[in-house]
Parts: C-alpha cells; structure tokens; sequence
C-alpha cells in the first residue's frame, strides 16, 4: 500500500529554495443472511519479521486463506519499506496491534479510526500546499517589482554616485556658476524624495520576502508532521489488515468458488446494471427471505440510537437499514466535486452517480456497512468495489488503483477499501482536469436502479 504522494508540494517547496526563501526541505448478502465467515484467534506469536517467519508461513500454507495472508504480509513488507519511520517506532505499532490479538471489535475500531485520522492529514496537507502555492504567488509579484526596479535604481544610484565624484562647485567659490548649482541642488530636491519613496518600497518588499520565508518554513514544519501521520496510520492500516486476514479463515471451496463465479459474471455482464444485477441475484438466492417492500415497515430510530449502532465496532451485519443512513454515510474519499448525479458525462450521456477529484493516492473507504459482491477489474472502468449494503441497496466504488478488501468480506462504514492512484484510471468520468487527476466514480443503486446519493453524506464529513 503505497503512501500518499507529497510531489506537488516538493514542488513548491523546491520553487521556494530556489529562490533562496526557505531551508533545506524535509519535504453480497442481504442483511438477514451474512456470507459465511468463520473467525479464529490470531496466531499466538506469529511475526512479519522474525527469523521464523518463513516456517511459520509454510506452517499455514497449507491452510485456508493462505494465499491471501501471504499477499497481505507482502503489502506490509511493501509499506516498511517505503517508510521513513524508525525501527522503534515500527515495532512499537506492530506490538500495540499484537495486543488487539483476537480481540475483531478492537481492531476493527482501530483501523477506523486509523482511517479518519489518515483523512484529517489528507485534508491538512491539501490546505498546506494551497497556502503554499499562494505563498509563491506573491514571492513572484514581489520579486517581479524588485526585478523591473532594478535599472531605474541603478540609473540614479549612478547618477548620484557622479555627482558624489564630482560635485557641483560651491556658490561663495564661483559666482559666475550659479545657475549650474541651482540647476543641480533642484535636480537633487527632485531627486531624493523618489529615491527615498523607492528604498521604502524596496525595504517593504525584502520585509515580505522574509515573511514568506518564514510562512514557508511554517508550512513545512505543518506538512512533515502531517507526512509523519500519514506515514503512521498507513502503516497501522496495513498491519491491522494483514493481522485482520491472518485471523480469518474461510472455507478454501467455497471462497474460491465465490470468487470465480463473481469474476465469471463481471467477464459476461456488457454494463454495469448487468453486473449489478446478477450479483444481487446470487446474494438474494442464499437469503432466507427478501420482504416485499424493501423501505417498509422500517423502524423509527432517533439520531441517538443510529450513532449508537455504528458505534458497535464488533458488527457483522448492516447497523442499521440502508434507508435510515440518509445523512449519516462516510464519504469514500477526500476530494472536490467533479460531476454530479444527472449531469452530462461529456459522453452523449446523463451521470448515475458523483465524480470526485481526489488527492494523489488517497485513501478510499467504504461509504456505508456491506457486504463485498465484487472487487477487482471491470471493463474500462478501472478496480471497481460493489458492496452490498441489504435491503436491495448497493453503493459501486470505481476507478480504484488497489483494493485491500476481499469478495464476501463484510466492511464497517468508513473501514479502508483501497487506494487512488497518480491519474484518473479509465473511463471513469470527463472532467476539465483531463486524466492528470485521480477520479473517484460513487453510485448508489435501490433495487438496481441509480438515486443521487447528495443529502446521503454526514454533514460534518469534510472532502478538503
């Protein structure tokens, strides 16, 4: 799991050191039938980087889930590697994970709020490169009146610097030049008031310079320890998921027929209402029974008790029906707006979904409770995550770079899914920003049918 790139604001910074202003940079189911799942305890003692990792590996090859264990130690291996942490530091996470052994609830509660609080940085390191972009802004503004002052500063400074060498002659001297020494003493009265105004302004302007270079080194102070978090949580995040899938086994035939069947479908279905479709089809065969309003007889639950329900870390099931979440749901990642429900996508088409422009490689979390029906490639839409939040409710995350979360998996709201990559990733969606940005496709469907999911989100998530 790659760490969120800081490249756009190295490149600012680098801009800044340049020009000399700042220090060296430190720059599924339905609810009433959940897949089959079995929990275990965590491996007493079982270590990513002990020297008897690889006889404890080979001891659970053999074992269901296996491959999947051994893929997510790799992803763990992946992220130390990339970290700037120290030893201390990382093996002081990984024993403070070690404690949660066995203990699903604790961890579970753990990566989300490792998540919230990757996404809090996100958000801080968006602001602190906008200020910092403001910052060169107005180092150019400054340094381009410096720079077109310089000539007409240097023309007088040398004009002063003749006369300096060669004064007029003194009026008691030499009567006879008076009108030169009149000429040149109003010469010099006009003179100075300009030079003076000119120095003044200069001296305002180098007094800025010093004030950005002073904010910058701010700002880069605020970037490394958010880098710091972001670096921490990441490998939280990633440690807790392998120790996550090191603790759950599941039957071998039934997962690996589950997830055949569900890349067997997403290989014949032309369209995503298609996919949608049978995958839905197949969760509701294992169901005991769908009701035949999928929004009836709801219960009446005050904000108290829904905030209660998703509070339950140790959930295995949908906290509470989809349709009672109006307002409540995490938004899936960071990001502004790119293209609403019913707009046109640019393709001769209306949306059935929002577009976000998200940060390079930010994190992507489940929007709602579910269960997986599918991960994993589809057409020229990039990874694409559908979950299936019960009651005829699904939400269809696409346009991923990778995804952490496994096909009959049940994901907590705001539970890590994945990442963005560097660039949008397919056909997700036409924006003025072209394919430089990562584009995040979010839909929501009601018996396969598409609604805005505006009015859907928590008012107090933020999307920097």
């Amino acid at each position: 799991m790659p760490l969120p790139s800081a490249s756009v604001t190295r490149i600012m910074l680098a801009c800044l050191l340049a020009w000399g202003l700042a220090g060296p940079s430190s720059l599924a189911q339905d609810e009433a039938a959940p897949p089959a799942m079995v929990e275990t305890d965590l491996r007493p003692g079982l270590s990513l980087d002990t020297p008897q990792e690889a006889e404890q590996i080979e001891e659970i090859a053999a074992e269901p889930g296996a491959e999947t264990a051994q893929a997510s130690a790799a992803d763990l291996d992946q992220v130390e590697a990339s970290l700037t942490l120290s030893r201390d530091r990382i093996e002081a996470l990984k024993s403070e994970i070690a404690a949660m052994e066995g203990d699903t609830a604790q961890q579970n509660a753990a990566l989300i709020a490792a998540a919230q609080r990757v996404t809090l940085a996100e958000i801080e390191v968006a602001d602190v490169e906008e200020r910092l972009s403001d910052l060169i802004v107005r180092e150019f503004a400054i340094r381009g009146r410096l720079d077109g002052a310089d000539a007409e500063i240097a023309n007088v400074l040398a004009a002063l610097q003749r006369i300096s060498l060669n004064p007029p002659p003194a009026l008691i001297v030499d009567p006879d030049d008076a009108l030169g020494s009149a000429r040149g003493a109003m010469l010099i009265a006009a003179i100075v008031p300009q030079l003076r105004e000119r120095a003044d302004q200069v001296a305002a302007d180098l007094a800025a310079l010093t004030e950005i270079k002073t904010a910058a080194l701010a700002e880069e102070a605020t970037l490394k320890a958010n880098h710091e978090v972001l670096e921490e949580e990441q490998l939280r995040i990633a440690t807790l998921i392998a120790a996550r899938k090191q603790g759950v086994t599941r039957m071998s035939a039934e997962l690996a027929a589950e997830e055949a069947e569900a890349v067997e479908l997403a290989e014949r279905a032309s369209t995503l209402r298609e996919l949608i479709g049978a995958l839905s089809e197949r969760a509701a065969a294992g169901a005991t029974a769908a009701p035949a309003d999928i929004d009836a007889d709801l219960p009446q639950l005050s904000p108290e008790a829904i905030h209660l329900a998703f509070a339950n870390a140790a959930r295995t099931q949908p906290a509470v029906p989809f349709a009672l979440t109006r307002g409540y749901l995490a938004r899936p990642a960071n990001g502004a707006m790119a293209m609403g429900f019913g707009a046109n996508d640019g393709k001769g088409g209306i949306a059935q979904g929002q577009s976000l422009l998200t940060p390079i490689e930010a994190q992507v979390l489940a929007p709602a409770d579910g269960w997986v029906l599918y991960k994993g490639p589809y057409l020229n839409y990039g990874q694409i995550v559908i979950l299936n939040a019960g009651n005829g409710y699904t939400a269809l995350l696409a346009g991923l770079d990778t995804i952490s979360a496994e096909i009959g998996q049940f994901v907590q709201m705001g539970e890590p899914l994945g990442q963005m990559g560097s660039r949008t990733i397919g056909r997700t969606v036409t924006t003025s920003a072209g394919n430089a940005q990562p584009t995040l496709y979010i839909e929501f469907r009601r018996n396969n049918e598409p609604f805005d999911p505006a009015g859907w989100w928590a008012d107090n998530e933020q999307t920097g």
